[in-house]
């Protein structure tokens, strides 16, 4: 049973939620991002997603691609990112790890040797943002035979029949995006997300997590009272840029505020 499965199965017994936490790989710099993800699992956090820096990220707010960029600045790349994660799991065995971005860097990279990196490093699952289920031959098919789980997102706008497409090759859970536009510009609305939520649990037995928009604890807990956990990223993110000074440099300290945060909304999701 892979991390995933083993984290909602043992969260569902308890009757908790699961909270994921995205954070930019390399942003502030890499020495910061991987002490911040080293500390998450310790302060609430289920699951990460590490956001792989692009130059071009379109479904991202204006947060995330300034993260996105100061990542860039710092030297992230692919490779980089990777390294994070194989620096991570030579402590933490147990907590999910999913890789979130865009396919340019990683058809730049090498898709095979990317998946070979991915297994060997200790990723659980991708989602690739802008590759959609008609691009499957691309990359779907050789992750799956890796046992490399793939995260499809389902928004609002998502009819019944693109729906069955989506979730037909899915793995590890559902992303539902709250919003309709880019990530961290709006306020869910909780009735929508209800109505949608139930529309995808007829068709598919995969935990559904909501992202996009959540930026508080009372949020968190409206939307995990209709799904089996949310994603938090652009909230940290801010938290993470307002941990650097005027000259560039980051406070290790300032950024662990980052942390405060998390707890707090593990906190509201009942986790303790």
């Amino acid at each position: 049973m892979n991390r995933i499965k083993k984290t909602f199965n043992k969260l569902n017994k308890e009757n908790k939620k699961a909270l994921g936490i995205f954070i930019t790989a390399g942003d502030p710099n890499f020495e910061n991002s991987l002490k911040l993800i080293t500390n998450l699992p310790d302060n609430g956090a289920d699951f990460i997603e590490i956001g792989m820096p692009f130059s071009d990220p379109m479904a991202d707010g204006p947060s995330i691609q300034l993260s996105s960029q100061r990542a860039l600045k710092s030297g992230m790349n692919i490779k980089k990112c990777l390294s994070l994660i194989k620096i991570f799991r030579e402590k933490n065995i147990h907590t999910p790890l999913i890789l979130m971005g865009y396919y340019n860097p990683i058809y730049k990279f090498g898709k095979e040797k990317f998946i070979k990196k991915c297994i060997e490093f200790g990723v659980d699952a991708l989602i690739i943002v802008d590759l959609p289920p008609e691009e499957d031959d691309e990359f779907y098919f050789e992750a799956e035979k890796n046992n490399l789980s793939m995260i499809r997102l389902v928004t609002p706008t998502t009819d019944e029949k693109r729906l069955k497409k989506i979730l037909l090759n899915a793995s590890g859970f559902v992303y539902y995006v709250s919003i309709t536009g880019i990530t961290g510009t709006q306020a869910p609305n909780i009735k929508n997300v209800q109505d949608n939520v139930k529309k995808i649990k007829q068709v598919t037995d995969l935990p559904i997590v909501i992202g996009f928009g959540i930026r508080s604890p009372a949020q968190a807990t409206l939307m995990s009272d209709v799904s089996d956990g949310i994603v938090i990223g652009s909230a940290v993110v801010d938290l993470i840029k307002k941990s650097i000074d005027s000259d560039g440099v980051s406070s290790s300290e300032e950024l662990m505020t980052c942390l405060d945060f998390t707890r707090e909304i593990s906190k509201a999701l009942k986790h303790n």
